[in-house]
């Protein structure tokens, strides 16, 4: 890789990364990407497999909705299966104000063209007679689907590989520059060589170390990692299509092809992103069961016979940073998706592609501007999100590898 150039280089072979790069190559730029370790090996790899677009962020929902349309021609595209299916997306509401919380979104969700059908108690559970009686009422977007999460990532990488695109695995970038014309990139692999890599564009999608590839270039993103808690069963017969989620994402679950049911529930837990290490305890395993055998009391039968976490990059609106550097010319930015980033990826690489190629992009990029962060060009002070205040986050300790979902 020593002196490699190329026309655009992306650090960061996740989703999005592999995603970029497959749109550059069919604008016939020449791409490579550099990958730490394995393609799709961190949070794009763990995360639930769900591409929801009831109950997004307002300002998220027309890239979603771009997104969702993406994603309907991902096999095609890629020549793959990806285990896409849709199945539809259910929001459950256990109290009033959850069911306000229902209404409010399916109001956002038909104002951007998206068919949300509101159901009452009774209508829910005739539907879903599994659910237990603490339901009181539930919204269904038949457009909604999943994919397997571990599948997308390497097959998009292949489909990119195949149309030209250099991706290189076990490459860590220690250190970048820009000299006015070029980025210069060193890179060290597995074994200790450095290595440097330079190209007229960077794309910064390294995830949850986004904010020191940024920092690197004078800019702040105030990331913070954390992980999501993920459980599966054993296989069972088939009893539920779509995906089922309790509006405040206190649970959620889904069943595989295979008859496993993926289980999650937030809040997500604090990870170390230094050491790249992550665990779910004991104690969120065991909060999440019992949430889960609540809302359905058929579940308590059956074994949990896996969990695991990945780190996936937070930001406090919850929003990604996407789009041009406000320091350097021909940085770009595709991170902090705030767990977003399966949904939004397929639009979010498409604006990145459009903005490097055309200088312009159709997509509806405005509200995730980096800019969001600075007052008078400075970075303002910031705060949490709620969720992630550290007296209601499950805390991880003692860490050991993080593990990829089924």
């Amino acid at each position: 890789m020593s002196g490699t150039d190329a026309g655009v280089a992306i650090v960061g072979g996740g989703l999005v990364g592999c995603m970029i790069a497959y749109a550059l190559r069919q604008r016939r730029r020449s791409v490579i990407v550099l990958e730490r370790g394995h393609v799709g090996g961190e949070s794009s790899g763990v995360s639930f497999g769900s591409l929801r677009l009831q109950g997004q962020h307002e300002a998220e929902l027309p890239l979603a909705l771009r997104a969702q349309a993406l994603w309907e021609t991902i096999e095609a595209e890629t020549g793959e299966s990806v285990e896409f299916r849709r199945h539809g997306h259910v929001h459950l509401a256990l109290d009033a104000e959850q069911q306000a919380r229902l209404e409010r979104n399916a109001r956002n969700a038909r104002a951007h063209g998206l068919d949300v059908t509101l159901l009452d108690r009774d209508e829910a559970l005739g539907r879903w007679p599994f659910l237990g009686g603490q339901v009181v009422g539930a919204s269904f977007s038949t457009r909604d689907a999943v994919v397997n999460p571990r599948l997308v990532a390497p097959a998009v990488a292949r489909a990119a590989r195949r149309l030209g695109a250099t991706i290189q695995e076990g490459v860590e970038i220690i250190a970048a520059e820009h000299d006015g014309v070029r980025f210069r990139l060193h890179g060290r692999t597995a074994d200790g060589a450095v290595r440097s890599v330079t190209a007229e564009t960077l794309v910064n999608a390294a995830g949850a170390w986004a904010g020191t590839l940024a920092a690197w270039f004078g800019e702040t993103i105030p990331l913070f990692p954390a992980g999501p808690a993920e459980l599966v069963t054993e296989p069972i017969p088939a009893f539920v299509a779509p995906v089922m989620h309790v509006v405040d994402g206190s649970i959620l679950f889904r069943q595989t092809e295979r008859g496993n049911v993926v289980i999650g529930g937030h809040p997500r837990m604090r990870v170390d992103a230094a050491t790249r290490t992550a665990r779910v305890p004991p104690d969120k395993i065991l909060t999440n069961l019992a949430r889960l055998v609540a809302l359905v009391p058929r579940l308590r039968a059956h074994q949990v016979i896996r969990s695991w976490t990945g780190i996936e990059g937070y930001v406090e609106d919850m929003m990604p940073v996407l789009g041009p550097s406000i320091s350097t010319p021909g940085l770009f930015h595709a991170c902090a998706f705030s767990g977003h980033g399966l949904q939004l990826g397929p639009a979010a690489a498409a604006a990145i592609a459009e903005l490097i190629v055309e200088g312009t992009t159709t997509m509806p990029i405005a509200p995730f501007d980096i800019r969001r962060f600075y007052v008078s060009g400075q970075p303002r002070t910031l705060s949490l999100a709620e969720e992630f205040q550290p007296d209601v986050l499950a805390q991880a300790a003692p860490p050991s590898r993080a593990r990829p979902s089924s």
